[in-house]
């Protein structure tokens, strides 16, 4: 009886555990602080107003105006990209990719999309007078909700350009023994 102590194990054969910023199930973990981070409420509001873009142009007669064709393409395109980084970023994709410089990346992601978000917000924004009654309504909607996700991701750059001001913006420096 006196070496029971020692023959007793304590772990046990589960696949989950959970910390105070990850849970893992099944070899996946998800970051729950990034959903409560900055960067994880921006890129959200993003992908919800995103995808209100594109929807009210899609329900009109987006073909009376070539110029909706541009709006509609970047607006599904970044919509689905910033989908996938999103779940990326909440699968914890920044440590099991390590190799990736993601505050460079993330710049150079929103930095783009801010500027395809300028010239859709402007293309859209002109053709809203092409459109009267119901459409005008959805146009004018949609012109609305691209300026607003267009200030969104100027707010992502600024917020990425920080990140990557911070980590002194050199990946091989984060290696160097000091």
């Amino acid at each position: 009886m006196a070496d029971f102590p020692g023959k007793v194990n304590t772990q046990t054969s589960s696949s989950q555990f959970q910390t105070a910023s990850h849970v893992q199930v099944m070899n996946i973990s998800f970051d729950l602080n990034f959903i409560k981070s900055v960067q994880g409420v921006l890129l959200l509001v993003e992908i919800i107003f995103g995808l209100l873009v594109w929807a009210l142009i899609s329900s009109a007669e987006y073909w009376h105006a070539p110029a909706l064709g541009w709006v509609l393409f970047v607006s599904i395109t970044l919509w689905i990209l910033s989908t996938v980084l999103y779940i990326m970023l909440i699968l914890s994709m920044r440590q099991k990719l390590s190799s990736v410089p993601w505050p460079l990346a993330l710049l150079v992601f929103y930095g783009v999309a801010s500027v395809l978000y300028l010239t859709a917000f402007v293309a859209n924004a002109v053709s809203v007078s092409r459109f009267g009654g119901y459409n005008f309504n959805h146009m004018a909607a949609s012109a609305s909700f691209a300026s607003f996700v267009m200030g969104i991701y100027i707010g992502s750059t600024i917020h990425a350009f920080i990140e990557w001001k911070g980590d002194g913006g050199n990946a091989a420096m984060a290696t160097v023994p000091v």
